[in-house]
C-alpha cells in the first residue's frame, strides 16, 4: 500500500472515530503463571491522562466496557517491549470496535530482558493463546467477544510470533545456520542489543565470538510452529523471519499481511520480510511498505530514545526523512484488514 492509499485508509478509519467516548484500559489475570494481560476496549466513559512509565496515555482506566464489534485482536510486542508502545494502534483498533489484548512475554519485555531470542520465541505463541484464554475467562469481557475468529498482530519479535501463528515453522538450528552465513550483514538480528559492529578492528573479534556462542547455544534442530484455530487473521510488522522455513508460509494457514520498513537496520528486509513475501505471494498481502522508515516506525508512541542504550537507540530511532505522520495510516490499514477478515 503506497502513501496515497495509506492516507485514504486513515480517512476511512477516522470516520469510525467517536463511536465510543474513550479508550478503556484494564488488566485481566494471566493464566498458567503468565503476567497480567493488558486490555484496551471500547467504553462510553471519557479519557483521562494515565501515566505508564515515561508514557502519558489518554485512556479511561477500569471503565465499564461498551459493546463493540465482538472481536478480539491480540498484540505481541517486540523484544524488550510492552503494551504502551502499541497503544496508538490499540486506539485505532478500539475505534473500529475491537477489544485488544496485549500479553507481556516472559523473559523478553521492558521489565525482564533475561531471555530474548530463540528461547523466548518458543514460548511466545502459547502466551498469545493463553492471552485469548485470559480474556475469555474474564467476567468483564467474555460476554462481549466471540472467540471463534481472533486477530493477531505482532511487531519484530512479535512478528516472528505472528508468522508462527500463521502456520510458519522455524528452527533454532536454522537461526544458527543463518547467522553463520550472514553474521556481518545481519549482526543485530543474531546478537541483539549486547553490542554492535563499529567498522573498526574489533568487528572481526565480535563476529567470530558471536558465531561461536550461537553455534553452541542453538543446535536444536526441531521445527517449531503453533496452531490455534481461534486465530483467523494475522498481521506481521517488520518481522524477525530469517530462521523460518519459507516454504511453510507458501500457503499461510489464515489470511496473512505484512508491514515493512525500507531502512530497517535491525531486521534487514532483504533477509527477513522480503523472503517471506516472496514465498507467500500471492497468498499474502503487503499491507503497507514504508520505504523511508526504520525498525521502530511501528512503535507509537516511540519510547524516549535517551532512556535506551546506544545500540537500541540507533536501531529504533527514525532515519532522517521519515515522516511519523504516516504511522496512523498504517494503523488504520491494520484495523481495516482485521475488520475485513474477522467481522461479518
Amino acid at each position: 500500500m503506497n502513501l496515497p492509499q495509506l492516507l485514504l485508509a486513515a480517512a476511512l478509519a477516522a470516520s469510525t472515530l467517536g463511536a465510543h467516548a474513550g479508550l478503556g484500559l484494564a488488566t485481566v489475570p494471566g493464566v498458567q503463571g503468565d503476567s497480567p494481560v493488558t486490555v484496551f476496549y471500547p467504553t462510553e466513559q471519557a479519557d483521562r491522562a494515565v501515566q505508564r512509565g515515561p508514557f502519558t496515555l489518554a485512556a479511561a482506566e477500569d471503565a465499564v466496557p461498551a459493546r463493540g464489534n465482538g472481536r478480539l485482536v491480540v498484540v505481541s510486542h517486540g523484544s524488550g517491549g510492552n503494551a504502551w508502545v502499541h497503544s496508538d494502534l490499540a486506539r485505532t483498533l478500539v475505534a473500529a470496535g475491537f477489544v485488544v489484548a496485549m500479553p507481556l512475554h516472559r523473559g523478553d519485555n521492558a521489565l525482564d530482558h533475561g531471555n530474548p531470542g530463540p528461547e523466548s520465541w518458543k514460548l511466545r505463541p502459547a502466551e498469545v493463546s493463553r492471552a485469548i484464554d485470559a480474556v475469555a475467562q474474564s467476567p468483564r469481557f467474555a460476554s462481549l467477544v466471540k472467540f471463534d475468529r481472533v486477530g493477531m498482530y505482532g511487531m519484530s519479535a512479535g512478528g516472528h510470533t505472528a508468522l508462527a501463528m500463521a502456520g510458519g515453522r522455524w528452527s533454532p538450528s536454522q537461526f544458527a545456520r543463518h547467522c553463520e552465513a550472514h553474521i556481518a550483514d545481519d549482526f543485530p538480528f543474531c546478537v541483539g542489543l549486547i553490542t554492535a559492529l563499529k567498522g573498526n578492528a574489533f568487528d572481526a573479534v565480535k563476529k567470530k565470538a558471536a558465531v561461536m556462542v550461537i553455534r553452541h547455544r542453538f543446535d536444536d534442530a526441531a521445527w517449531y510452529t503453533h496452531q490455534d484455530p481461534r486465530v483467523q487473521a494475522v498481521v506481521a510488522g517488520v518481522p524477525a523471519a530469517a530462521d523460518f522455513d519459507p516454504a511453510s508460509l507458501a500457503t499461510p494457514r489464515v489470511p496473512l499481511a505484512l508491514v515493512t520498513a525500507g531502512h530497517d537496520k535491525w531486521l534487514a528486509p532483504a533477509l527477513h520480510s522480503d523472503v517471506i513475501l516472496k514465498a507467500c505471494a500471492p497468498r499474502c498481502t503487503l499491507l503497507a511498505d514504508l520505504p523511508a522508515a526504520g525498525h521502530g516506525a511501528l512503535l507509537s508512541p516511540l519510547p524516549p530514545l535517551d532512556r535506551l542504550g546506544p545500540v537500541a537507540a540507533d536501531l529504533l530511532g527514525d532515519p532522517p526523512g521519515f515522516d511519523r505522520a504516516q504511522v496512523p495510516a498504517v494503523d488504520a490499514s491494520i484495523a481495516s484488514f482485521f475488520t475485513r477478515h474477522l467481522v461479518p
